[in-house]
């Protein structure tokens, strides 16, 4: 009995998960969302951030800010790890792009579908575990401006769902866990290091 009633919650969310994956996929269509998401969710699309970052902390910070930049690639990595390779393998959702119950009707926007799984979104994973350690280890210096990274991982979470590689769920669940990961290592990093010498 416990068990059905668990499947029959776990379809419940399914099926709503489904109705905004939809919603976001084809009902958001156009054709601004077509020409610009797609490039949102691609790694050499925001080359000249990363780059001014790792170029401001260290010019800023001096020592301590490449260890901010050792620290935070770090956290990418943790991020990646854990996604995808812990949390992917042992869920092993299919993307929507694969499912065949509904592969057909996906509008695919993306160059490619990848064949790994789908719960949790690496990009919302990595791109939040980053904007936090961003966030909680600058939120001193940089003050309200910081909120722009917020508004940059979700950004990339919608443009993961809209290109049809991704359910909302797999990127709120990323989000979540970016989230938690970034904070830990911001935590530590102001324990440990700090950007400036106390």
């Amino acid at each position: 009995m416990f068990l059905l009633e668990v499947n029959s919650f776990f379809s419940a969310i399914d099926a709503i998960d489904r109705q905004l994956f939809f919603a976001v996929n084809r009902g958001f269509s156009n054709n601004i969302f077509d020409t610009v998401l797609p490039y949102l969710r691609e790694a050499t699309f925001w080359v000249p951030l990363y780059l001014f970052i790792l170029v401001f902390m260290p010019l800023n910070f001096g020592k301590r800010g490449w260890l901010w930049v050792l620290v935070i690639l770090s956290t990418a990595a943790l991020t990646d790890i854990v996604s995808s390779h812990i949390l992917k393998p042992l869920i092993q959702r299919p993307r929507p792009c694969w499912n065949e119950e509904i592969g057909d009707q996906v509008r695919l926007l993306a160059s490619y579908c990848g064949r790994n799984f789908s719960f949790t979104s690496s990009h919302a994973t990595n791109h939040f575990g980053v904007a936090a350690f961003i966030v909680f280890t600058l939120k001193n210096y940089l003050g309200k401006g910081l909120h722009f990274f917020w508004l940059w991982a979700a950004a990339i979470c919608l443009a993961q769902v809209y290109v049809g590689v991704h359910y909302p769920i797999d990127v709120v669940g990323g989000a979540l866990l970016g989230t938690a990961i970034g904070r830990f290592m911001a935590t530590l990093f102001n324990k440990k290091i700090g950007l400036i010498k106390q």
